[in-house]
This record gives structure tokens, C-alpha cells and sequence, in this order.
């Protein structure tokens, strides 16, 4: 049995503590804030294997395959809930993309196909058909409470022994050569420190301050953190926009109704390098935008009020890929998911505890695919496609 810590408790963090735990290992999972503040509670829910590259369909459709049989695993209602993805074109153009990136998750068995707007409006009852001409419609993809989720993963790995703490930040990291012999951490005023076999960063967007934490440069792994905002409308009747609706020509805007409560959450891609990793301060600004783009996609939504409006972070790497793999003989990252972590998390979980645990992983993640040392050498991956 090894000691590992794991810095970072949003989903990839506890996920992972919990993969560890579950292979027996000795696991201290440590959060600064509570667990899930960061990007975890913030994100629009979303679940899908529609990507554009093989690297992150691959990871995705075996993702998926977690998540169907999560709930029975973790023992807990996550509210999984499979009620797919729907792309939309705007131009020939984009049609014909759609069909190259269907054929391609198709390659992989991911159930993509092209649809007509008849369907697309059985399938979506509010939208405005209007203006688009075809969709790509999975309906394997999916959406979970990221709350319900995160406290289900933080539970059982507690009960297989895991030691999570919140509030009790990293404040450094003792090395000798390449190899991390202890954490140290503070908790209720006191710096306290513990020895450890390996260490995870999974810290996302504060991922450069425990790299340097390390010994390595902050910007090794050159992830910076982008506002990304929602607003939330009051509920309406279920089955409005169940599916995650998407023109991508549109600034990747897109709408979608809460599984809990009905209410439809609207996103774009109107977001900016935040000012600071305090910086969570909705906008007037984005309200305004998302909310031009959520009329026209379902115009309904004109007479619901909205009833909430909250800030996050895209934790963004260069080409909008994680960071996943070693950086030193015992230290390791999974970070910088570009808005992706919440979906990938029970995947990426599983090989991130297996490397660790076992120095390799059944899990289908090509690791050269996720190097963290691509970006000093230079080598960006095509940029993931960011939407919810």
C-alpha cells in the first residue's frame, strides 16, 4: 500500500481519490475550499462523446460507458440522465463537417447521425427551426447533478478509507531529486506535513502554483483560467429542451433543461481571461448576449424569467486538451480539462489511479495524446471542440 496524495478536490481530484482508494491504497485527498468550489459546481452538466478528434471520442464513449453504470457502483441517485446532444448547422458548410465528424465518431460506435429539423423538432418541442438546416443528434449523450455526483465519488471513497479534507490548503511540497517525499498543508492556522509515496495535481486552474510547488516552472503546463458564466431560467414542462442544444456558428451558445427542477440553463463561449482566481462575478454583459442567442435558438424562453446567473472557470490549455500524465518519477497531473472535466472525470479517474497504482491503465486514454510536456515541445494537438 502506498501513500498518495491528491490535491484538488473538484471531480477529478475525489473521483480519482476514490479509484485509488478502491484499489487499495492510502489515500489524503486535500481541498482549500470546499469540495467542489472550483469548476465542478459551476459547470452546465453536460455529458457527450460528440468531439471532432479521436484522442478525446474515444476517451468519451468509454466515459459514457462509466457513467451508465455509475449510479449502481457509487450506491446513489447522481440524476444520470441519458436525453443526448444536439448540434446544429447553420450553413451548407457546416453540414458537411457534421457529416465528417459522425463518420468519425461512428468509426468508434458512437450512435451520431445526421437529422432533418422534423426531427429535431420532436425531439426538442420549444425550437426554432428556422434558421438551421440539419443536426447531429446522439442520444447516448448525456447530463448529471454535478452535486449529487461529486458528494456520491467524496462518500465512498471515504468509506474505502480515504482521508478527504477540506479547507486545508497545499501551501508546499518537499523534493528530493525527482521525487516528492511529502506534502505540506495548512489547516485551521497550524502548517502541518505528510509523507507520501506519489501526489496528484488536479488542482485545474490553480494547477500552476502547485507545479511550482514542485520545482517545476508555472508555466510548464500553461493552463490559465477563463470566466465561463450561465444563466438559469425559471422551470418549465419537462421535455421543453432536454437534450443539450447547440448551433456551434453561434458562439457555441447553447441551452438546456436542469434534470432537477426543468429549468433551462443557457451558456455561450462569451468568456475572457479571468482577472484573477477570484474572479467568479457574473456580468451584466453575458446575460444580455447568452440570453440573444438562447431566444432565437428556442424563442420561448422570451417570457421566462430567469432566475439565477453564476461564474466559473475554463480551466484552458492552449489546445483546449488536458494535461494528464507524469511530470516528475512520483508526481503526477490531471489538469486543465478546458471545460470538459465534469464528463470526463469517471474515465479519467480510473487510468489516472491505475498509472499511479499499477504504472499502467486498462482505460482507453492515449497518454501521448494528454502529455503535459507537449507544450514545451511544442507539439499542440487540434483544438478540443468546447461545448457544455
Amino acid at each position: 500500500m502506498s501513500r498518495i496524495a491528491v490535491i484538488g478536490g473538484g471531480i477529478i481530484g475525489v473521483a480519482t481519490a476514490y479509484e485509488l482508494a478502491k484499489l487499495g491504497e492510502e489515500v489524503v485527498l486535500f481541498e482549500k475550499n470546499y469540495f467542489g468550489s472550483g469548476s465542478t459546481f459551476r459547470c452546465a452538466t453536460g455529458i457527450r462523446a460528440q468531439f471532432t478528434d479521436e484522442a478525446n471520442i474515444k476517451l468519451m464513449k468509454h466515459s459514457v460507458e462509466r457513467w451508465e453504470r455509475l449510479e449502481e457502483e457509487l450506491g446513489a441517485d447522481i440524476g444520470f440522465n441519458q436525453t443526448g446532444y444536439l448540434f446544429l448547422a447553420t450553413s451548407e458548410e457546416e453540414v458537411e463537417a457534421f457529416r465528417a465528424n459522425i463518420k468519425l465518431q461512428n468509426r468508434f460506435g458512437v450512435p451520431t447521425r445526421l437529422i432533418d429539423m422534423d426531427e429535431a423538432k420532436e425531439i426538442v418541442p420549444i425550437l426554432n427551426t428556422e434558421p438551421f438546416l440539419a443536426g447531429a443528434w446522439n442520444p447516448k449523450d448525456a447530463k448529471a447533478n454535478p452535486f449529487k455526483t461529486l458528494f456520491a465519488y467524496l462518500r465512498r471513497a471515504r468509506e474505502l478509507g480515504a482521508d478527504a479534507r477540506e479547507h486545508t490548503e497545499v501551501v508546499g511540497l518537499e523534493r528530493e531529486g525527482d521525487t516528492i517525499t511529502a506534502v505540506k498543508f495548512r489547516s485551521n492556522g497550524k502548517v502541518e506535513s505528510v509523507k507520501v509515496d506519489a501526489v496528484l495535481n488536479a488542482s485545474n486552474a490553480w494547477e500552476p502554483l502547485i507545479n511550482e510547488m514542485a520545482g517545476l516552472r508555472r508555466d510548464l503546463v500553461p493552463i490559465k483560467a477563463y470566466k465561463h458564466q450561465l444563466v438559469k431560467t425559471e422551470p418549465l414542462e419537462r421535455g421543453q429542451a432536454e437534450p443539450l442544444v447547440c448551433p456551434p456558428a453561434w458562439e457555441d451558445a447553447y441551452i438546456i433543461q436542469d434534470g432537477e427542477d426543468g429549468g433551462i440553463i443557457c451558456g455561450a463561449g462569451i468568456e475572457h481571461e479571468a482577472k484573477s482566481l477570484e474572479d467568479v462575478e457574473p456580468t451584466y454583459d453575458f446575460l444580455r448576449g447568452v440570453l440573444r442567442y438562447a431566444v432565437r435558438i428556442a424563442p420561448p424562453l422570451r417570457y421566462a424569467h430567469v432566475v439565477r446567473q453564476w461564474a466559473g472557470f475554463y480551466a484552458k490549455t492552449p489546445d483546449s486538451n488536458p494535461a494528464i500524465g507524469k511530470l516528475l518519477d512520483n508526481f503526477y497531473i490531471a489538469a486543465g480539462f478546458s471545460g470538459h472535466g465534469f464528463m470526463m472525470a469517471p474515465a479519467v479517474a480510473q487510468a489516472m489511479a491505475e498509472l499511479i497504482s499499477k504504472g499502467r491503465s486498462k482505460a482507453p486514454l492515449d497518454w501521448e495524446w494528454y502529455d503535459p510536456y507537449r507544450f514545451e515541445r511544442g507539439e499542440l494537438r487540434s483544438s478540443a471542440f468546447q461545448i457544455g
